[in-house]
């Protein structure tokens, strides 16, 4: 709720008597009141029924001049506040158009700097469904960030080493007899991985095979070395047309094939103070179980590294930089238990600094879990472009005025904000289904009615003719109970940037989108701006209009989704 607001509650609350650090919360009914204030700790202190307490304090309160709030009334435990709907439209109001871009914003972060690193994705595989999740939840964390005062480094950790890229390149010259395709390599690539791995699985006497290629590039052996260096160049440049569309721009990225010396050297000091061990068949691991964190293997028997073999030194490069106060990784959820396992083994070897890992739920298929082994996926490339032909045929019936460019500019746009919403209105913890229909429909919770619902205001501007002067609004002339509705969930914006971030959560932020795209209609439908009773109240109606467009736009913005000016 806007700041201004809670202030005078609380200073009505102290002027009756009462300095209390308990939350308000909304009332179920919009008639039983705005805000509600519980009494249930007052009255155990004091010994009496919180029915009670709520009565004594609503006649304390009414004994003062009301401003913002027009009126006091106890419900049961609760004193309810109602707000005055003109003052609370001229404070909301003004300070969305103060703020603009800002509004929302808070200094939590007081300017530490956090590096945030994600997808952290393979090369040798191909880019899918799960990686665009990664992608959306770590462009809106990072805004969030930046919106809370925070400085933002932004790096990404690529996989280049390790047994898939064996796995790949065995396929490549085995499977493939060294044939190399001539576009979309990295499709290729990601198809001759799934090859290989149904391959491998029906022919377990070949894995000796691979293990004897990850040696050898890992040794950086001439016979390997430049179809390793080749290939990983499909990817990286594969990798980067992707970024560019998702709007991404990397401070450094680190690469596995330059961590994994470095990694095996710490394996050897850990031995060294006694933190690991060699177990059977001359396997390094760390045992973790008295910290409920079983055994955690650093090397194969064979002297093979593992992803933590260079984590561990990642740990270590990261913070080579002596003004990172944290450092926030963002993968699936399934690597939960992994991150345990490392972050206690660095804090075993003496490693103080902080560390975060944010998980996410997977995308799934409609048949079940996706499998880049199996190459049961949903590729990022094929999925953009089905949404973008089914928007391009729907927008093109809509609007039979619209030239080619026009179309392509808008179905473009509409798109990616396709995608990036449907990967982030789900709770980020939450395994997600990919339903196509739901997601590119104009209609429920889907982005396109949310763009609709900012193309449909813009439409409404454009048409009013008035110049509007908000030093010149009449405020008072909003009294509905939409209006107050509406201009409440617009207060609430800066406690929903905050509520996201510490839940690590787009799905906040989407959800408070649909709220507020489906509170405008509610408003739009129920009382005409345009053919208002007089010029007056279409002023101040355009007002909250141009309020709540400018908060979706700022709220989208943070989902990293651009708007259109029509639909």
């Amino acid at each position: 709720m806007l700041g201004k607001v809670l202030e005078e509650i609380k200073n009505l609350l102290r002027e009756a008597g009462v300095d209390s650090t308990e939350d308000f919360s909304v009332p179920p009914d919009p008639s039983m009141g705005d805000i509600a204030f519980p009494c249930f700790g007052i009255a155990k202190e004091q010994k009496k029924n919180p029915a009670e307490v709520a009565k004594e304090i609503e006649l304390r309160i009414k004994n003062y001049e009301l401003r913002i709030v027009s009126a006091v009334k106890a419900f049961g435990p609760y004193v309810n506040f109602y707000l005055n709907t003109g003052e609370l439209a001229r404070l909301v109001i003004e300070e969305v158009k103060e703020k603009a871009e800002e509004y929302g914003n808070n200094d939590d972060g007081n300017g530490r700097k956090v590096m945030i690193e994600y997808p952290s994705q393979n090369t040798h595989k191909e880019f899918h469904i799960g990686h665009l999740r990664n992608i959306c939840i770590g462009n809106t964390l990072t805004r969030l960030y930046d919106k809370s005062g925070y400085k933002i480094s932004l790096v990404n950790y690529v996989n280049d080493f390790g047994a898939h890229v064996a796995k790949c390149l065995w396929g490549v010259i085995t499977l493939r007899r060294g044939k190399e395709p001539e576009d979309n390599k990295l499709k290729w690539l990601g198809e001759v991985y799934a090859e290989a791995g149904n391959y491998l699985a029906e022919h377990p006497e070949k894995k000796d095979e691979v293990e004897d290629l990850q040696n050898k590039f890992e040794a950086h052996d001439p016979s390997i070395w430049p179809l390793f260096s080749r290939t990983r160049d499909w990817c990286l440049e594969g990798f980067e047309k992707i970024y560019r569309e998702m709007g991404i721009s990397y401070e450094r990225v680190f690469y596995e094939s330059e961590l994994k010396e470095r990694g095996q050297q710490i394996v050897d000091e850990l031995l060294a103070k006694k933190i690991a061990q060699v177990g059977e068949r001359g396997a390094i691991i760390v045992d973790l179980t008295e910290y409920g964190l079983d055994i955690a293997l650093l090397r194969k028997g064979n002297g093979a590294g593992l992803y933590i073999t260079s984590d561990l030194a990642l740990a270590e490069q990261k913070f080579s930089a002596p003004d990172i106060d944290e450092s926030i990784n963002i993968t699936g959820d399934e690597q939960n238990f992994y991150f345990k396992q490392l972050f206690k083994i660095l804090e075993l070897n003496g490693f103080r600094r902080k560390l975060t890992h944010i998980g996410y739920g997977l995308v799934n298929l409609p048949e079940g879990k996706m499998s880049s082994r199996q190459g049961r996926v949903i590729l990022y490339d094929d999925l953009r472009e089905q949404v973008r032909a089914h928007l391009t045929t729907e927008s093109a019936e809509r609007h039979p005025d619209w030239n080619r460019e026009k179309l392509a500019d808008i179905t473009d746009t509409l798109t990616m904000a396709v995608l990036k919403f449907t990967m982030q209105k789900h709770e980020a913890n939450k395994v997600i289904v990919f339903n196509f229909a739901e997601e590119v429909s104009f209609e429920g919770y889907s982005a396109p009615y949310l763009l609709y619902a900012v193309a449909r205001i813009n439409s409404l501007i454009r048409k009013s003719e008035l110049k509007i002067s908000h030093s010149k609004i009449k405020y008072e002339l909003l009294k509905e109970s939409e209006e107050k509705q509406l201009l409440i969930l617009i207060a609430n914006y800066p406690e929903v940037i905050k509520k996201a971030l510490a839940q690590y959560n787009p799905s906040v932020v989407a959800k408070f989108c649909f709220d507020l795209a489906q509170k405008f209609s509610e408003f739009y439908n129920k009382h005409s701006v345009l053919n208002a009773e007089n010029e007056e109240l279409t002023a101040a109606r355009v007002a909250l209009c141009m309020a709540a467009k400018n908060t979706l736009v700022n709220a989208l913005g943070v989902l990293s989704i651009e708007t259109v000016d029509e639909m």
